[in-house]
């Protein structure tokens, strides 16, 4: 969401380390779900294994947790549909988290009732980011139980890699030439022919729009010249980011950013939410669409849960909640296989539908 106030990054750090602004916004977006699970808004018993010192951490604002809660249950519902889709049709999915950080969907899928239609489940990050993920998993035993037997995981690459049966943690920088970085990293873990999600939040954002869409296009190409004609694999995107910051109230989101050392490269070439599906559809992708929270919060969330939101706590700030929503989205993506669309109508339907209200069962997608 906008971007909460944090410790400023020093003149040493940013001479010694220029990305240590961009690795600062997961802290801080660890934090908000940190708030919004102790308020009352998420579910999640994970998150405060990945967050240092997480008892003495203070909550976030109301509008940070509401803003997070729609974020967070936007993604959830798409990558629940996903998995249902592909348990449909009777093929194990794999998931790609890149620029993954502190999430914990891996654990709250492998603890719910989708555990046993994932394959892989991989995230990549800065080896920076990674050290530390592996470092709080093999401190958790909660953290670690969820992977398997200990004899089934192992530590790489200096500790920066951690790998087990179905999850595996992999240190990169993802602006380098993927040719150079994810044959190795993911040549022998990802099957072309199983129903792949791509998971992008808050990461091509930060990217060049060059290196963005040569990142998309190796799993394109990937998919396209290893896949079994005739059991050809699906291709899926999710994206969270900001958008439309051509405005006054854009601008201001990029000078408190600019201020922390972090630029929004990636973003000016979608000016409007119209523009954000084209990304994908110079892919090749099938098709693309593409929500702002705000549309998500006024007219896809169940009105008992956006009810149920309301009693946590007293939010003031609707009309800037408003602006801020307008100015992140969430959109996704479907390539299927040109010669073979026998399940093209379950896969090109995949998509942010309302959820009919369930007034005496609070919805809890993982646990």
């Amino acid at each position: 969401m906008l971007p909460p106030s944090a410790q400023p990054i020093s003149r040493r750090e940013r001479t010694q380390d220029a990305d240590a602004a961009i690795r600062q916004t997961d802290s801080d977006a660890a934090l908000a779900r940190l708030s919004a699970v102790r308020k009352g808004y998420l579910t999640d018993s994970f998150i405060g294994h990945l967050v240092p010192r997480s008892q003495l951490q203070p909550p976030r604002p109301p509008l940070i947790n509401v803003g997070t809660f729609v974020r967070s249950y936007s993604i959830d519902h798409l990558v629940e549909e996903w998995i249902n889709i592909s348990k449909q049709e009777h093929k194990p999915c794999q998931i790609v988290s890149l620029g993954a950080g502190s999430d914990t969907r891996f654990w709250r899928i492998a603890t719910g009732p989708y555990k046993d239609h994932s394959r892989v489940y991989a995230e990549l990050d800065f080896p920076e980011v990674t050290v530390k993920k592996a470092m709080s998993i093999r401190k958790s035993s909660q953290l670690g139980a969820v992977l398997g037997p200990p004899e089934t995981v192992s530590l790489a690459q200096g500790g920066m890699a951690l790998h087990s049966p179905k999850y595996h943690l992999l240190p990169c920088d993802l602006r380098k030439p993927p040719s150079e970085v994810l044959p190795s990293l993911l040549g022998e873990i990802l099957s072309p022919s199983s129903p792949t999600l791509l998971l992008f939040e808050c990461v091509l954002v930060y990217m060049s729009p060059e290196a963005s869409s040569n990142l998309i296009q190796w799993f394109v190409d990937y998919f396209d010249s290893n896949s079994v004609s005739s059991n050809p694999g699906v291709l899926g995107v999710i994206v969270y980011e900001m958008f439309g910051l051509q405005d006054s109230f854009g601008q201001v989101m990029m000078n408190n950013l600019r201020s922390r050392n972090v630029s929004l490269i990636g973003a000016f070439p979608y000016p409007t939410i119209q523009t954000l599906p084209e990304r994908f559809m110079r892919h090749s992708f099938t098709v693309s669409k593409a929500l702002t929270l705000r549309e998500i919060r006024e007219k896809f969330i169940p009105k008992s849960e956006l009810m149920r939101i309301s009693t946590l706590e007293m939010l003031d700030e609707v009309e800037e909640l408003n602006l801020v929503l307008d100015h992140y989205a969430i959109t996704w993506g479907v390539k299927l296989d040109p010669v073979s669309n026998s399940s093209s109508a379950a896969w090109t339907q995949w998509g942010i539908r309302m959820v009919p209200d369930m007034p005496d069962e609070r919805e809890s997608r993982w646990e």
